[in-house]
């Protein structure tokens, strides 16, 4: 492909709610301080479900989703000075944002107060929608490109460009580490990773998961203890016990049991995004001058910084490799909890 390639191959969801079917879809020629990738791996995220199904809102439509991207350089522009031909790269939730505002500034631009523009489903500085990783090349600002350490492969990497931010960024603010007791909700994409990263900054790692069907997983990547919440005896025996939990699950949790879990001072972060309202009793919260908050990704710099702590431990995510015509199935796989732990697209095959 060359800068006057204006279309590739892609799977797009054609409306919401419907299956993503092979096609072409533009990208826009090589600017300045732009990368071409050569897109070798895409991670399906539950994000890329809800959006493809209208779960969080109207999407755009054609939708290509895909924010787990994980490729080669084939070009560059002639201003670029970070990245040239070859070179190993990566792509997470966003491809842009204001670049002026307090928190772009401070290296926080999934904050960005305009709003970030997300790698797929939003519209770019020229009004265009923007389509994600399910394609063969993408071309993205040098800015909103990452770099994938060597130790890494390209399709355990693939996954750590959202799944892996997600969970480091919370741990990391919240100070996960030796001496701390942390649990995580959810052994499923977002989960396995919080545990292989909890554990590798040294923290006690507990799983909270609804069975025990993944307790033998749970204990080889990383996790010291593994609870039932389907078990009532579980929020008894560990109440007032974790400085942090970090709640990966997309369905509607009890916080008020949840937050019976955070010792004094401890907090409650949740990085799921559940489509329905959640209820909460606030003396769940003033009871024992808890924390009960939220995270989102990370910026671009904390997102190498993810990246770089990965490579350094050997960390890389459990995933299935298959091929684009298995995207659909593949979604019904992630509803139904059937994957162990993340799906990563051979863009080879799209």
């Amino acid at each position: 492909m060359t800068t006057n390639v204006s279309t590739v191959p892609a799977y797009a969801a054609p409306a919401a709610n419907a299956p993503l079917e092979r096609t072409t879809v533009p990208r826009r020629p090589v600017g300045e301080h732009d990368v071409l990738i050569d897109i070798k791996y895409a991670g399906i995220c539950h994000s890329d479900i809800h959006q493809a199904r209208d779960g969080w809102g109207e999407g755009i439509f054609p939708m290509v989703p895909g924010h787990e991207i994980a490729g080669i350089v084939a070009e560059v522009g002639p201003g670029v000075t970070r990245f040239q031909v070859g070179d190993r790269v990566g792509v997470g939730c966003f491809v842009d944002s204001c670049r002026e505002c307090e928190y772009c500034a401070q290296g926080l631009e999934q904050y960005c107060t305009r709003g970030m523009t997300g790698t797929y489903n939003a519209l770019d500085e020229n009004g265009e929608p923007t389509y994600g990783g399910y394609s063969s090349h993408i071309v993205v600002d040098e800015n909103y490109t990452l770099r994938i350490p060597e130790g890494i492969d390209l399709d355990e990497a693939a996954p750590l460009l959202c799944a892996g931010i997600t969970l480091y960024s919370p741990l990391a603010h919240w100070g996960a580490g030796p001496g701390k007791k942390v649990a995580i909700v959810g052994l499923g994409g977002l989960g396995h990773m919080g545990v292989k990263i909890a554990h590798a900054m040294g923290a006690e790692v507990t799983v909270l998961s609804q069975s025990l069907k993944k307790q033998e997983d749970g204990l080889k990547l990383g996790a010291d203890h593994y609870y039932a919440t389907s078990d009532p005896a579980t929020f008894t025996e560990l109440a007032g016990t974790f400085d942090l939990v970090v709640s990966t699950v997309s369905a509607p949790l009890d916080f008020n049991a949840y937050l019976g879990l955070v010792r004094t001072g401890g907090a409650l972060v949740n990085v799921g995004a559940p489509e329905e309202p959640v209820s909460l009793s606030l003396f769940s919260l003033i009871g024992g001058r808890k924390t009960l908050a939220g995270s989102m990704i990370g910026g671009i710099a904390e997102t190498q910084e993810m990246l770089d702590f990965c490579a350094a431990h050997g960390l890389g995510a459990e995933i299935e490799v298959i091929r684009g015509e298995q995207i659909n199935e593949a979604y019904e796989r992630v509803l139904a909890s059937d994957v162990r732990y993340r799906f990563v697209i051979d863009a080879s095959t799209i």
